[in-house]
């Protein structure tokens, strides 16, 4: 052997070494990194601010909004949070749809009504006056007929995601009975949306008066009545404390309370996560529409029973000079746009065929 032989044996020992500490390390790494990658998507989570239109004393917020919250948090492993701010919170009520359109919040809840200058549709969505007389009829409009579909589609083009949360009775309350039409023109009623204008044109003095501070109008007298849902509603707003008449038939049934995401937040959800949350909010529609109509006969009696309230049933030409009235805003609401003109042809087809027009 050579010197030079001897000289470089050392060498490439020491070489090797090093190649093989250096594939040991790079091997260990890729090993971590791959391992990790899974487990870090995994972790990746969110949080979203809910601003709803409903005060915390409202059936609705409980039985909506919390029952979605925990649904949504359970099914997404915690990685999707949900803080909910109760009403006028972050935003008013009339602020909230324009706060999600523009991504300042993940979600929302709010009334048809509150998005009338966005939505074409949002009136019809509200509820026509004296249309539907069973909740299943408008239930089967929104999602056996394609209503939905069409709400959803003139909301995004504002980038937001819109689900009805349900459709249920709006009934009102008064604190004297109405026992004819003079009794009804003399009425001062807190309203909103097409309702609002529904009463106005039939005679009653309607205003819109935030949730928050209907209970203190109805008992100083500001307003004489007012809606607020059915009697699940006004039983969690205490309105039965100070108004002892409910009024029935409903004034409208509709889907009157919504539910609206940021496209902009749901999109930067992964895609399962998009998935749960969009099955989810069908899930709630068919849930607390069911549910709904369970508590209200259960909430009407006991109110009945522990406050002594009245039902108040219309009497019949007063119930007629309304229907008359109702049918002229229907014709009103579809005048607002091409998209509303073909939902309220919908909506008379559909009244043919059950044999109320």
């Amino acid at each position: 052997m050579t010197g030079v032989q001897t000289c470089a044996l050392p060498i490439l020992t020491t070489a090797r070494k090093t190649l093989i500490t250096y594939g040991s390390a790079l091997t260990l790494g890729l090993t971590a990194a791959l391992a990790s990658a899974p487990a870090a998507a995994a972790e990746e989570s969110f949080t979203w601010k809910v601003q709803s239109h409903w005060p915390g004393s409202s059936s609705s917020y409980e039985d909506s909004l919390v029952r979605l919250k925990t649904i949504l948090e359970e099914r997404t492993d915690g990685r999707l949070e949900l803080e909910l701010y109760e009403a006028g919170s972050l935003f008013k009520a009339k602020e909230i749809f324009n706060a999600v359109s523009r991504g300042i919040l993940e979600m929302g809840t709010i009334s048809p009504a509150y998005a009338q200058d966005k939505i074409t549709l949002a009136g019809i969505a509200s509820g026509l006056p004296f249309a539907f007389r069973n909740v299943w009829e408008a239930a089967y409009f929104h999602q056996g007929l394609g209503f939905e579909q069409m709400l959803r589609d003139e909301a995004a083009k504002h980038n937001v995601y819109w689900a009805t949360d349900k459709v249920y009775p709006t009934e009102m309350v008064v604190k004297q009975p109405i026992d004819s039409w003079e009794d009804f023109t003399k009425l001062k009623i807190r309203s909103s949306g097409a309702l609002q204008s529904f009463l106005t044109d039939a005679g009653a003095a309607a205003s819109y008066i935030p949730g928050s501070e209907l209970y203190s109008a109805l008992d100083s007298g500001i307003v004489d009545g007012a809606h607020w849902g059915a009697s699940q509603g006004a039983f969690s707003m205490g309105l039965y404390e100070v108004a002892k008449y409910h009024v029935q038939p409903a004034l409208n049934i509709a889907g009157t309370d919504v539910i609206i995401v940021s496209q902009k937040a749901l999109n930067k959800l992964p895609e399962d996560m998009q998935n749960i949350v969009k099955q989810a909010l069908e899930e709630q529609f068919w849930f607390r529409t069911n549910e709904y109509q369970y508590k209200e006969r259960i909430t009407l009696a006991k109110a009945i029973s522990e406050h002594n309230v009245q039902v108040n049933t219309l009497p019949e030409d007063v119930q007629n000079r309304l229907t008359q009235t109702a049918q002229t805003l229907w014709d009103e609401e579809g005048k607002r746009s091409d998209n509303a003109q073909k939902a309220l042809d919908m909506l008379k087809d559909y009244l043919s065929e059950l044999g109320y027009l």
